[in-house]
């Protein structure tokens, strides 16, 4: 193919990074960073209280997404295109309507009601049509809400969308997708910014007005790489794997303990090993390290497509082996 059109057809493939979207990315971190703490020297701040569900002792502000998705929405000033613009519109409605439940709650319903809305907005002008866009569908729902369920410990989240959205990014780049890139990159850029103030111990929670919308654009932004060829579909489902393995395991036992999994529970995995003993900065690094070493497997698919079979092989017995020895370290507690 003639690399004018290559490039065309990319969402942003201009050659190289360019100034813009370096830019682009330093006002995602700056913009971020400000934002929150601007807010923290203000009073009155929807606060998350302990629940059944926390592994906190007490009320925190929950005001990280504001700052994320105001970085996002100021990069997105400078990337929005025709191909990005539908991933991002339904980013920000999603983060809008998820401030509103952080702030006053919604019924489990309307909040359902409007990922799925969300999904169906976004896919098909990605390119899905008949069961590829059910199962897409299926596929950012569930992405959209496990983020949620996986951020609830400190630095924990903040540090999935800093690594996950950061490899998009990398991947993105090295296949000249450069909007893309930056995209992704501003995303990865905001998330650090905020780890700033969310690294145990945190002084501020990301609340469901940052890990909605970051769940929702890890998968529709996967599936757009994936359909662009810039990577396989398996790509970003690997660098997002320790949120997409512990959260889908996680509702599997609990389904088929016959628990009502719409509920509020500490039985992820996460959870239970800080329930366990562990810090909340010791469970952070040791993921940090585990979501590094899981992206770099991730690009090792990349470069050797023909070690697929091995790499997901070796990967599944990375988080057997991980699995088992924190339920084995529970149960021997529980005797």
């Amino acid at each position: 193919m003639d690399a004018a059109v290559f490039n065309e057809s990319r969402p942003g493939g201009d050659s190289g990074f360019g100034k813009m979207n370096g830019l682009a990315v330093i006002s995602a971190f700056a913009v971020c960073w400000l934002t929150l703490a601007w807010l923290l020297r203000r009073g009155r701040l929807p606060m998350d209280h302990p629940n059944e569900r926390s592994l906190h002792a007490t009320p925190t502000p929950r005001i990280g997404g504001l700052g994320i998705m105001a970085g996002v929405g100021v990069a997105s000033v400078w990337l929005a295109d025709g191909m990005l613009l539908p991933v991002m519109l339904p980013a920000f409605s999603l983060a809008a309507l998820s401030l509103l439940d952080d702030v006053r709650g919604l019924p489990v319903a309307v909040r359902f009601l409007a990922h799925f809305a969300a999904a169906v907005a976004c896919l098909p002008a990605l390119g899905l049509t008949g069961w590829a866009l059910l199962a897409g569908t299926l596929a950012v729902v569930w992405m959209t809400n496990l983020y949620n369920f996986m951020d609830g410990s400190d630095g924990l989240a903040g540090g999935m969308a800093t690594i996950g959205f950061g490899a998009l990014a990398l991947a993105a780049w090295l296949d000249d997708a450069s909007g893309l890139a930056a995209f992704c990159a501003a995303i990865a850029a905001a998330a650090l910014a905020f780890l700033r103030f969310n690294f145990p111990p945190a002084r501020v929670f990301m609340g469901d007005a940052g890990s909605i919308p970051l769940g929702f654009m890890a998968a529709a932004l996967g599936i757009l790489g994936a359909q662009q060829d810039v990577w396989p579909w398996l790509f970003p489902l690997l660098v997002f794997s320790p949120f997409i393995v512990d959260a889908t395991v996680t509702l599997i036992r609990r389904a088929l303990r016959g628990e009502k999994v719409w509920r509020a529970h500490r039985s992820h995995y996460y959870q239970r090993v800080v329930l366990l003993g562990a810090s909340h900065r010791q469970l952070a690094l040791v993921a940090y390290a585990l979501m590094l070493a899981v992206a770099g497997q991730a690009f090792a698919l990349l470069l050797y497509p023909q070690y697929t079979a091995w790499l997901l092989i070796l990967l599944a017995a990375i988080y057997l082996l991980t699995f088992l020895a924190i339920d084995w370290r529970c149960n021997r507690i529980s005797e």
